[in-house]
């Protein structure tokens, strides 16, 4: 049982890994690549003779345009590999303005509480946890339907650890395709990665609670 158990583990994180990579791709391609060989066709169209002052600031105004909607969807695609914040300041000020960005669309609330003071040398593991708690939020949101989000972070006998709740519809842990969704595949990966354990509470229309260590 323990080596299937870890035969599942791996294939959700291979599983997750290929998901990632498909993402980024499709990002790279629509957000980006796309933009830039109409810039390099505009570029071209400059080349041409006898182009009117009317035509020539059509195409310039055309090449800027898209190029700054190709750096800006760099800078997005950037930030969702790995947060600026995140890596400047840290995993408190990473969730912090997570949690904002969620809390200023006023359809949701997040209540957060942190009393650990992580240490920044541990980015790497940090970027797990901050990885952990965006899929919960996601969950909780696209599949959980809810209003109200509690999350917070306490240190007990050199252990942090992680406490995530919502008010939203719930689920049966008992039935094997609420076990094995990509999502909690993918938290349970990284838990693992990170040397914690992880306990998950959820009834229908009771909410979800989620516990985990590292």
């Amino acid at each position: 049982m323990e080596i299937n158990y870890q035969k599942e583990l791996l294939h959700s994180i291979l599983v997750t890994q290929e998901e990632e990579r498909k993402r980024i791709a499709q990002d790279l391609h629509d957000a980006i690549s796309s933009k830039l060989n109409i810039v390099s066709l505009n570029s071209h169209l400059l080349t041409a003779k006898d182009l009117s002052k009317t035509e020539i600031e059509e195409i310039s105004t055309s090449i800027i345009n898209l190029t700054t909607k190709a750096l800006d969807s760099s800078r997005r695609i950037a930030h969702d590999l790995l947060p600026p914040v995140l890596e400047k300041f840290g995993l408190h000020a990473g969730i912090e303005e997570l949690c904002f960005e969620i809390n200023s669309a006023k359809s949701i609330e997040i209540e957060y509480k942190n009393s650990v003071d992580f240490n920044d040398a541990d980015i790497f593991r940090h970027l797990h946890v901050f990885r952990i708690v965006q899929e919960l939020f996601n969950n909780s949101i696209k599949h959980g339907n809810s209003t109200k989000i509690n999350l917070s972070f306490e240190e007990k006998n050199g252990i942090t650890y992680c406490e995530f709740s919502d008010n939203g519809k719930g689920f049966d842990l008992k039935k094997i395709e609420n076990q094995k969704g990509l999502g909690m595949k993918n938290i349970e990966s990284r838990v693992s990665f990170l040397g914690g354990d992880l306990d998950i509470y959820s009834e229908v229309d009771k909410g979800t609670q989620v516990v985990f260590n590292f």
